[in-house]
């Protein structure tokens, strides 16, 4: 599996030890992870929302399968990566948080708290909350007579966000002005190369070109 990490600028000088966490307990399970940024202060200040529209892009084009993003509280890149279609973003604090929500909900994005909270002991308890990712295959239900039920919810929201929402390609052609910089915004920098090395949809990546030119 492919997961990405996308942070933003206001808890950037996290980057860099999120990072390491993930990788060491991702490669351990046998995935990969890509380090989107944002990676300092001295780069275009990518928000959530900004993220959101990468976020979209990565999972839309099969170049991640999982997303580990985040704010000061997480509640902010949350709503704005759920605004996107086919993501499905949890808020993420603790190790339960993160087993369950795989489990329930069966996501393909999590948010987390990178200020709210963070204080002595975090890193441990990001290594728990991404352990905590890998234990069973996601979907699998909690408890076990819910199963069923669960797994046939987390489909239909699928259905419900894919009917309720543009397309990403009419997304990335909107002609509003401030629409067209946070596109712009999303893929400054470094995280354009990174999303061409990773993509697997040409057409995405089309449409993404497209709204860059």
């Amino acid at each position: 599996m492919k997961i990405a990490l996308v942070m933003e600028w206001s808890t950037c000088e996290r980057n860099a030890l999120v990072f390491d966490v993930l990788k060491k307990v991702a490669e351990a399970n046998g995935h990969t992870v890509v380090n989107y940024g944002q990676f300092n202060m001295e780069d275009a200040r990518q928000t959530y929302n900004q993220n959101a529209i990468l976020i979209a892009a990565l999972l839309g084009s099969g170049a991640a399968d999982l997303v580990i993003t985040g704010c000061g509280t997480g509640e902010g890149a949350m709503l704005a990566a759920n605004s996107m279609p086919g993501v499905c973003c949890g808020l993420i604090s603790d190790p339960s948080d993160a087993y369950l929500f795989t489990q329930v909900n069966a996501g393909n994005c999590l948010s987390l708290p990178f200020a709210k909270g963070w204080g002595w002991g975090a890193e441990v308890n990001l290594e728990y909350m991404f352990e905590k990712l890998f234990v069973q295959e996601p979907g699998g239900g909690y408890p076990a007579h819910a199963a069923a039920s669960e797994q046939r919810n987390a489909k239909l929201l699928n259905k419900l966000k894919a009917a309720s929402h543009r397309s990403l390609p009419e997304i990335l052609a909107c002609e509003d002005p401030d629409v067209k910089e946070m596109i712009r915004a999303a893929f400054a920098g470094k995280r354009m190369e990174l999303f061409r090395e990773n993509c697997a949809s040409e057409e995405v990546l089309k449409a993404v070109e497209a709204a860059l030119a």
